[in-house]
């Protein structure tokens, strides 16, 4: 989070007066629950608050300034689909009948006029540029960087391995982006412990009246092996004990707890808890 959020602020400010060619961005890639969506949003909501710190109110609603944008590359994406999703963040009036065309430059107008300084686009592994469709929402993409005066970051699973880096169009890409790995947290890194003291910063986040402050710490070496060091799994697998842990009344996180959560597929398949809670089946 720390090595994009640098990256971007960079990259906002080298690419602010640039105006004849697409601004430099940033892709953020890794393996699936490695935390790529959440570091965006991250910088994405670091943007929007320090926008909010320095920007006056505005006089009128129409004169609202708007620092972030956040799209979801949609399964299959065309063109179209993909400009309407641009659209739909917000809430710029589209029909059935517009063209490409059409909905892009209104989307390029309304992103210029509200102040859109960051863009960030989930999923971008979703777009194939071998195919037909996957080319057209690859020029999209790179028409929208040239025309909206922002700074683009995007996320995918492990995007060197898909076609989105080959032929021309991923020539074109690789030419303006850079990449930050985003892998499994080590449980140590030389004299540090990265996987434990993420576990600490995020215990303070638990509403549970009973549970004694440095018990998930303790347990960072299970935690890590149950997860595999995952961000994504260890943060579902925390909030889901939380859970239970409000639902039963207990309102505290036990090692046995934890057993008890079943988690994703990898997660699971890498590290099975040595208890698991048997499947329970719905009476209906």
């Amino acid at each position: 989070m720390n090595s994009l959020a640098t990256n971007v602020r960079t990259l906002m400010a080298v690419g602010r007066y640039q105006q004849t060619t697409a601004r430099p961005s940033l892709i953020v890639t890794g393996p699936a629950a490695a935390g790529k969506t959440t570091a965006l949003l991250h910088v994405g909501r670091a943007c929007h608050l320090a926008h909010a710190r320095t920007s006056h109110r505005p006089h009128r609603p129409s004169d609202r300034q708007v620092p972030v944008a956040y799209v979801l590359v949609p399964p299959g994406a065309t063109a179209k689909t993909l400009a309407a999703e641009f659209a739909r963040y917000l809430g710029i009036p589209i029909t059935a009948r517009m063209t490409q065309t059409q909905i892009t430059e209104s989307v390029c107008h309304t992103y210029n006029q509200t102040g859109i300084r960051l863009v960030l686009i989930d999923e971008i592994h979703r777009v194939t540029p071998r195919t037909t469709t996957g080319a057209e929402t690859a020029d999209l993409i790179k028409d929208l960087t040239e025309r909206i005066a922002a700074t683009f970051v995007y996320a995918g699973i492990d995007v060197t391995n898909t076609p989105l880096f080959t032929g021309v169009r991923g020539a074109q890409l690789a030419g303006t982006a850079s990449l930050i790995e985003c892998g499994p947290l080590p449980a140590r890194l030389g004299n540090t412990h990265p996987f434990t003291d993420t576990i600490t910063d995020l215990e303070p986040a638990l509403d549970l009246e009973q549970h004694r402050p440095g018990t998930l710490p303790r347990h960072a070496t299970y935690l890590h092996q149950r997860t595999a060091g995952r961000i994504g799994s260890l943060t579902r697998l925390i909030r889901q004990a939380a859970t239970t842990a409000i639902h039963n009344g207990t309102e505290r996180i036990t090692k046995q707890a934890l057993d008890a959560i079943r988690l994703d597929h990898h997660a699971e398949t890498t590290h099975p808890p040595r208890n698991p809670a048997p499947n329970r089946q719905s009476a209906h």
